[in-house]
């Protein structure tokens, strides 16, 4: 069997004790259990929970570094991959993946989900999960179909999970397919 990598996306700017670094921990050890391999953007925050999850289960992990950040990649890595651009890094994190998990965040976290649900919704990307874990996705998704041209089968790309558990299964049920 080929290997199966699954993207987790998030933000930076969380530390252990917020509730989606927790999260991010679980998901990354039930995807190391079930033998998938991790890939995030390498640094801290949602990035650091995952990686330490799954390298704590004795999971492999890619971080998708860019030389242009001055921060210290995390210390959970098992491979780090540098890239010299933002959207060259963009493009590793997400062409090789199984499918994405992505936790609360920022505009980066924004721009990758994006991102990846622009390149299904046009067909260059085949359909896989892109699951959006926590309560904060249901209404950002709403505002958008509200104030943009974002419609109800664009909608039908997603899926949305309130626990990591179910973010998990999700995932796990499309790649075991």
């Amino acid at each position: 069997m080929s290997e199966r990598i699954v993207t987790i996306f998030g933000g930076s700017k969380c530390r252990e004790g917020d509730p989606e670094y927790s999260e991010a921990l679980r998901v990354g050890e039930m995807l190391a259990d079930a033998g998938f391999t991790i890939c995030t953007g390498g640094y801290a925050g949602v990035m650091e929970a995952a990686s330490r999850g799954a390298h704590e289960r004795g999971g492999r992990v890619i971080g998708v570094t860019m030389n242009q950040f001055k921060s210290e990649p995390n210390r959970y890595l098992t491979e780090k991959v540098p890239s010299e651009h933002f959207y060259e890094r963009l493009q590793r994190l997400i062409t090789q993946s199984v499918g994405y998990i992505a936790l609360r965040g920022g505009m980066g976290t924004v721009t990758e989900i994006s991102l990846v649900w622009n390149k299904m919704q046009t067909h260059v990307l085949d359909p896989r999960p892109l699951v959006l874990l926590g309560d904060c996705w249901p209404p950002v998704v709403a505002a958008w179909q509200r104030n943009l041209a974002v419609s109800d089968d664009d909608v039908q790309i997603l899926s949305f999970a309130t626990t990591p558990e179910e973010a998990f299964r999700i995932v796990n049920a499309s790649a075991n397919c």
